[in-house]
């Protein structure tokens, strides 16, 4: 196993004595930066900066795959009916270059995947004429958003960690199944805040799950650390799928018997394979790659010698895994590109009354 596959197993089921001391001392270190932050923001030595137009953060407590993509789609989707001009900001995790740059205007995309991260692009593509803009400082991506495109309303992509711009609705992101992991900060486990900062949520969205029951671990820390913050759950439901080398679309009802062999590189892989695995698709083999991998040639080639092993009759991997490996070379077997929407199945009326309480544009 490799040292990444250690670490998140770890992280899951918890850690050796050994290496399970090492690390809760990293992370008793990590604990104490995160109370002085906190200290610091208490007091006002540390503040927010304000930007003249409502600001929804989309984020989660934890390191790796809980939703928040296809969250922020819904979220500019919700603000759109209610009449305002909505832009993203995010940070570009893994893009070339710094600085705050407009990914998409609203007339196109304006930057590729490795220039603006692979999930901005993904969103200025799915959302069509919706201003994205990335940089580090978000307070200034967000002026920038507001001066030249005139939005109305902004939303934050994983923005429930970031402290400088203050935010008007924070909506946070969980797995409905394990959601804290073992429970630790980082290093030690998957946590990037302690659980108490859950206190500090508007909304909390348990995901792959289709009612509150199904999210009993998330409704039982809810109801011990933040008990007013109401617990919606949602699924995340395939919508469209296209072949790669054609940009044609196949409908899902085609892929129906199909064996095909599925790979990812998200923050939560499985998450992925139990969404074929709902599908029609014959799911001949999976594999993992670690969240933003960039593909190689010699990826594909090993993936499309898995799929002549299982007699597969092609691929199939995620639209944010497309992003990252459309400019590579054909493979002679189709590659099947799956897209998918966050469906909420329980707190509708709450998730709309929360961008409500918004107001809407003047």
């Amino acid at each position: 196993m490799s040292t990444r596959g250690r670490i998140l197993q770890g992280w899951e089921r918890g850690f050796s004595a050994g290496a399970g001391g090492l690390l809760s001392a990293v992370a008793g270190s990590y604990r104490g930066l995160l109370g002085a932050r906190e200290w610091l923001y208490t007091r006002g030595v540390l503040h927010s900066s304000a930007l003249d137009c409502p600001v929804v953060s989309i984020g989660n407590l934890t390191v790796g795959g809980t939703g928040k993509t296809p969250a922020v789609e819904l979220a500019v989707r919700t603000l759109q009916e209610l009449g305002h001009r909505p832009g993203v900001l995010s940070r570009g995790y893994g893009r070339r270059g710094g600085g705050v740059h407009v990914v998409a205007d609203a007339a196109s995309i304006r930057l590729d995947a490795d220039e603006a991260g692979d999930e901005p692009f993904l969103l200025a593509r799915r959302l069509p004429g919706v201003p994205v803009v990335v940089g580090a400082n978000r307070y200034e991506a967000g002026r920038t958003a507001r001066s030249r495109f005139g939005v109305t309303a902004i939303v934050l992509d994983d923005g429930f960690q970031h402290r400088t711009l203050r935010k008007d609705l924070e909506i946070v992101m969980a797995r409905a199944r394990a959601p804290w992991g073992n429970g630790r900060l980082l290093p030690g486990g998957p946590l990037r805040e302690p659980l108490d900062s859950l206190g500090r949520a508007h909304l909390m969205v348990a995901t792959g799950a289709h009612d509150v029951a199904g999210a009993a671990e998330v409704t039982a820390t809810l109801a011990r650390v933040a008990p007013t913050v109401p617990v919606l759950t949602a699924v995340h439901v395939p919508t469209e799928c296209f072949e790669s080398s054609a940009m044609r679309f196949v409908p899902l009802s085609a892929l129906g018997g199909a064996r095909l062999v599925g790979f990812a590189g998200i923050g939560l892989p499985a998450g992925f394979r139990r969404t074929l695995q709902e599908t029609a698709v014959a799911v001949a083999g999976f594999e993992e790659f670690a969240d933003h991998h960039w593909y190689t040639r010699e990826d594909l080639a090993r993936l499309d010698r898995r799929a002549f092993e299982a007699h597969a009759d092609g691929l199939i991997t995620t639209e944010k895994d497309w992003v990252r490996l459309r400019a590579l070379p054909a493979l002679k077997r189709p590659v099947y590109v799956l897209s998918v929407r966050l469906r909420l199945t329980s707190g509708e009326g709450a998730w709309r009354a929360a961008f409500e309480r918004l107001g809407r544009p003047s």
